[in-house]
C-alpha cells in the first residue's frame, strides 16, 4: 500500500496538470477592435491538421542535432505535443566528401519535428498569439516564429514571437544586410531568471506579436519584450526592400543544440514542447 499511494498520487497530479492547461485556456472570442482570421486550438488527437501545418524533414538550418520528422509530433489532451527524442537514425544523405554539414554526418542521434504553415496559410500585419509550455533543460531550443513568403533569408525577414536557449528567452527581428546570409538583428535577451519563480517554466505562457505597416511588438504574457520601427527595417543590398511588409508564415518547432541550443548530452530525453493553442487576429477596421 505504501508504494501504490505514491504511484497514484503521481497519475493524479499529471491528471490535474493536464486539465489545468486546458481549464486555463483563453476563450476564443476576438479581443476589442479585433477579428479571429485563423487559429487551431489542437482539440483532435492524432497527427496536427494537415490542413494547417506541413513539416520539415532532415537536417534543415544552424547545424542542430535532430533530425526532423513529422512522427514527433501529436495532438493529445487538447494539446499539440512537439517531442524531441534521443534516437539514432542513419542520414541518407551522407556524404563523407560532402562540402555541406547536412550531407558530413553518417548520422543524427535526435529527432524532433518543425510543423509550419508555409504554402497553406500566410498573413501581413495582425496580432499572433501562442500559448505554451517550453523545456528550458539544457540543449533545448525551442521556438515560434515567422519567415516572409518571398526571398531569401534574412532578406525575406524573420520574427522571432519566442526563442529560448542557454537560460535566456529572446525576442527578436532580422533582416538583410548588405552582405548575403548575413541578417541585421533587433534583438533581446531576457535572462530566465529574471522572469520569476523557479516554476516558471513548468507552467504555460503566452507569447503574442502585434505587427502593423509601423511597428513589431513582442510579448510574454503582457510584457513588452521588443519593439522594432518598421521605418529602419529595410534591407541593405540594394533593393530597399522592407521583409516586414509582406505576408509570413509560422514556425513552430523544438530543436537541440546546434549553433545556440547548447549541449544536451547532460540531460534526460524525451523533452517537448507544448501547444494550447494558436490564433491569428486581424484589425476589423481594415487598417493595417
Amino acid at each position: 500500500m505504501s508504494t501504490l499511494k505514491p504511484l497514484l498520487k503521481v497519475l493524479l497530479g499529471a491528471a490535474l496538470l493536464t486539465t489545468a492547461a486546458c481549464a486555463s485556456r483563453q476563450p476564443t472570442t476576438a479581443p476589442d477592435g479585433w477579428q479571429l482570421v485563423w487559429s487551431d486550438e489542437f482539440d483532435q488527437d492524432g497527427p496536427p491538421d494537415p490542413a494547417n501545418w506541413t513539416f520539415e524533414t532532415g537536417f534543415v538550418r544552424n547545424e542542430e542535432a535532430q533530425w526532423y520528422q513529422p512522427q514527433n509530433a501529436r495532438c493529445a489532451d487538447g494539446l499539440l505535443r512537439i517531442e524531441a527524442r534521443r534516437e539514432t537514425l542513419p542520414n541518407p544523405h551522407y556524404d563523407p566528401k560532402g562540402t555541406d554539414w547536412r550531407t558530413r554526418r553518417p548520422q543524427a542521434d535526435y529527432t524532433s519535428a518543425c510543423l509550419t504553415t508555409q504554402g497553406l496559410h500566410q498573413w501581413q500585419y495582425g496580432r499572433f498569439e501562442m500559448r505554451g509550455r517550453i523545456d528550458t533543460r539544457a540543449g533545448r531550443w525551442p521556438a515560434f516564429w515567422t519567415l516572409g513568403v518571398e526571398g531569401e533569408w534574412p532578406r525575406n525577414g524573420e520574427i522571432d514571437i519566442m526563442e529560448y536557449y542557454r537560460g535566456m528567452l529572446l525576442a527578436n527581428v532580422a533582416w538583410g544586410t548588405s552582405e548575403r546570409w548575413q541578417a541585421h538583428w533587433d534583438d533581446t535577451h531576457l535572462p530566465l531568471d529574471s522572469l520569476g519563480d523557479a516554476a516558471w517554466s513548468d507552467r504555460f505562457h503566452i507569447w503574442r506579436m502585434d505587427w502593423d505597416a509601423d511597428h513589431i511588438r513582442l510579448y510574454v504574457d503582457d510584457r513588452l519584450l521588443n519593439e522594432t520601427d518598421l521605418h529602419t527595417t529595410r534591407n541593405e543590398d540594394g533593393t530597399g526592400k522592407n521583409p516586414f511588409h509582406q505576408p509570413h508564415y509560422l514556425l513552430l518547432n523544438l530543436a537541440i543544440g546546434g549553433m545556440n541550443g547548447g549541449d544536451p548530452t547532460p540531460t534526460e530525453f524525451p523533452a517537448r514542447f507544448e501547444v494550447d493553442y494558436v490564433r491569428v487576429y486581424q484589425r476589423t477596421n481594415g487598417r493595417p
